[in-house]
């Protein structure tokens, strides 16, 4: 299968962008020189990469092949009155640019409240203006940025909020839990001290207590001694 149709368009990543023509110009140089040997042809190729390095390829001298070619398309060579011409035209061009320079400078000057002697009463009334609606814009700014902080503290405070409960509520189950476990061993306590309780009255209602009390009072008594251990007193 051949290779599909290549949309051309200006390559938008910057990376790719300088592969892509790192790649594609020493193609065009190698095939400007390959027409040069087969062809018997005099080329001259110019090239300029975005940041404004030049790269070419001449067959032949590249000056001769630029005079020939002006000859060929009928443009004339720069005489004296028109490079002067053009030096006019740059200087005027750099004096422009330093008036205007100027201009920024002491506009500049005029917003930070200096140099405001050779301002007029409407020049002053329009400087006004400019820096109330600059305050203006600049409040309105700090209000904007204040209150996304306060909205971004409130929903830390909602989130602490929800973790606080959550802990209040492990701690009250734990609590809980405790709880359970403290009655429970309360209960076989009391259980423990029933049986005890039962076990001593069936054995002094017994035939043996009645024929020997001195066996019974001493059974009695350890009974009575155990079930003051269990509560922790005398008996």
């Amino acid at each position: 299968m051949g290779r599909g149709k290549v949309e051309l368009k200006r390559i938008e990543n910057s990376t790719s962008r300088q592969v892509t023509f790192s790649k594609r110009k020493n193609g065009l140089l190698k095939k400007a020189f390959e027409l040069s040997i087969l062809c018997d042809a005099e080329v001259a190729l110019l090239i300029f990469s975005p940041s404004g390095k030049a790269y070419q390829f001449a067959s032949h001298d590249m000056d001769r092949s630029i005079a020939r070619y002006r000859n060929e398309v009928g443009l004339m060579e720069f005489n004296n009155y028109q490079r002067s011409r053009t030096i006019e035209f740059w200087m005027s061009e750099i004096d422009n640019l330093r008036r205007t320079i100027d201009t920024l400078e002491a506009k500049h000057k005029h917003l930070a409240g200096e140099d405001l002697s050779t301002l007029g009463m409407k020049e002053l009334k329009q400087l006004e203006r400019q820096l109330k609606n600059g305050v203006e814009r600049i409040r309105a700014k700090k209000r904007r940025i204040i209150s996304e902080h306060i909205s971004l503290l409130k929903k830390r405070q909602r989130a602490l909020q929800e973790d606080n409960t959550r802990l209040q509520k492990k701690v009250k189950l734990h609590e809980a839990n405790l709880n359970t476990r403290a009655f429970g061993a309360e209960e076989c306590d009391a259980f423990g001290r029933a049986v005890a309780a039962v076990v001593l009255a069936v054995h002094m209602t017994g035939p043996g207590y009645e024929k020997d009390g001195q066996m019974g009072s001493k059974s009695h008594h350890q009974t009575a001694r155990m079930l003051a251990d269990q509560d922790g007193g005398d008996p």
